[in-house]
């Protein structure tokens, strides 16, 4: 049983200082999640006074109590648009995955305490990728809708995607995916069909206004006038359009009927999953705060990471006397097997085909593969282009890309250019991708960009005749790196949906459990799939 063994000298002066800039890494993304928190409960008074529940505290009453939830791009967003400040990060949207009734399923609340649930551009790309999760990996999707539609500041950069948002719930109907949504509020416009185009659809008496243009807009429109309960009320569609299945009393009655739903959906019962035995890492999650460098820059040996996220800290390697830039070997996470490759430096030819090699090996056993992020991109320089880095980068690339073994990828460090492609970034699909916040993601690093460009202006100065111009150099180096740095970082690429969430590196164990187990429960699922989806007649 190849064990590893670790040689980080815990409490060490370097490792205490490592994790300190970890911690503060941390807690700055955590402060971030918190500002959005207490912006929403901020509503709580206005919401108290209309017997109405927060969306926070709709997506807790849904859930199984004392069950694990993972939340999704939960900083989608952040600083984009309107948020001026981080307090509107995550798209107008709470998400993740998490049991209902015993059921695991895809959640969605709109965040009607923040600008009425309205959705801006990186809502509605938040909402496309909940969609292709739930696909892949056949999860139930229960939405608690209370929005006021596009964010009419940017309604065109909306409008295409969002009409995506509806061929998606089309087609997920169609596929055998059941879609649930409890209406809660307002549901205007484009909204209403979010939950018109849902399997059950749950309303809320005197609090649904679900309909296509509201009082004003029909009166300026037609002339006729109308109340919004003749309209859209709760009642009108569960007892004369026949829009709605079920008619709640309030919001927890109506939370209630969906659990309900789910205890009736014959969804769990289907799969038949056995938990296997499995052993603890021998060393402490703890002790990942301090084994990633505070610099950047500065290289480590990923053994020492995945000695403590897999289980008894076992790993296979896979040709380890060729190429130690690349490491590729097997384990087990939660008793479940699966595939890891992950870099200690560059990615030369010969790592690349080994990794190439390694990837057709798991294709060939159905192992799923885990990509833990920390290179600086393909080798370079006369000896990797005479070795064919190329020829086999490109190959590595096919193979990432057209093998359909379940992905996993953790940015842990850094994952520069072709490099990311290489190790499964978000460009070439993988079913889930996670970042700690320390992780850079980039074409590459901002003093070597800026560097580039500097040589570059430098000669195209003496090219024209010119003798190059230190100061406009030095600026145009200085700039590009601050720009590529700070768009490198874990905020900004969580912000523009490059990965599904930062996430705390000690819980990078528990987090791969439950995304093994939810892949593992949609491997074993048939799903029973119509030509239309669920008509209403």
């Amino acid at each position: 049983m190849p064990i590893l063994q670790s040689e980080i000298a815990v409490g060490s002066e370097v490792f205490e200082t490592n994790k300190a800039a970890l911690l503060a890494q941390l807690e700055e993304v955590r402060a971030i999640q918190q500002s959005a928190v207490d912006r929403s409960y901020k509503a709580k008074p206005k919401y108290d006074k209309k017997g109405k529940i927060l969306p926070h505290e709709r997506v807790r009453l849904l859930l199984d109590a004392d069950s694990p939830f993972v939340e999704l791009c939960g900083l989608v967003g952040y600083k984009m648009h309107d948020d001026k400040d981080g307090s509107e990060a995550g798209g107008g949207i709470i998400a993740g995955i998490g049991f209902v009734n015993g059921t695991r399923c895809m959640i969605a609340a709109n965040n009607s305490a923040i600008k009425g649930g309205t959705i801006a551009p990186m809502g509605v790309h938040k909402s496309l990728r909940l969609h292709q999760i739930a696909l892949e990996q056949k999860l139930p999707i229960i939405t608690l809708a209370e929005s006021g539609g596009a964010n009419l500041n940017y309604a065109a950069e909306v409008f295409t995607a969002g009409g995506t948002t509806f061929a998606n719930q089309a087609r997920l109907s169609a596929k055998g995916i059941p879609q649930i949504s409890v209406v809660h509020g307002n549901a205007t416009a484009g909204g209403a069909y979010q939950p018109g185009l849902s399997d059950y659809v749950i309303t809320v008496r005197k609090q649904t206004e679900m309909l296509l243009a509201g009082p004003p807009l029909l009166l300026a429109a037609t002339g006729e006038v109308a109340t919004a309960e003749e309209l859209g009320g709760a009642e009108m569609h569960a007892q004369v359009a026949g829009t709605a299945e079920y008619l709640a009393e309030n919001d927890a009655d109506g939370i209630r009927i969906a659990r309900e739903i789910f205890a009736h959906l014959n969804w769990k019962e289907q799969v038949k999953l056995e938990t296997p035995e499995y052993k603890e890492p021998r060393y402490s999650a703890e002790e990942l705060l301090g084994i990633i460098p505070a610099d950047p820059k500065q290289p480590l040996d990923m053994k020492e990471i995945i000695a403590r996220i897999v289980d008894d800290s076992d790993f296979f390697e896979f040709k380890n006397e060729y190429d130690s830039h690349t490491v590729c070997g097997w384990s087990k996470v939660g008793g479940l097997h699966l595939g890891i490759i992950t870099n200690n430096g560059p990615i030369t030819p010969q790592g690349a085909a080994k990794a190439a090699q390694f990837i057709q090996l798991c294709e060939q056993t159905r192992r799923p593969i885990l990509f833990l992020h920390n290179t600086t991109g393909f080798m370079v320089g006369t000896d990797a282009e005479q070795n064919g880095i190329i020829k086999h980068g490109s190959k590595l690339i096919q193979a990432v890309a057209n093998c359909t073994v379940p992905k996993i990828s953790i940015i842990a460090h850094g994952s520069y250019g072709a490099g990311n492609y290489a190790m499964c970034g978000r460009p070439l699909g993988p079913q889930f991708i996670f970042s700690w916040p320390n992780s850079r993601v980039a074409v590459m690093g901002g003093a070597q960009a800026g560097k580039v460009l500097r040589i570059v202006a430098e000669a195209k100065q003496r090219e024209s005749g010119m003798e190059p111009n230190e100061q406009v150099l030095d600026f145009l180096e200085q700039s590009t790196a601050m720009k590529l740095e700070a768009q490198s970082t874990a905020l900004f690429n969580t912000a523009m949906l490059h990965d599904d969430g930062i996430i705390d590196p000690r819980d990078t164990r528990k987090l791969l459990i439950f995304l093994l187990q939810t892949i593992n429960e949609a491997q074993q699922r048939e799903l029973n799939p119509t030509r239309f989806g669920v008509p209403r007649f």
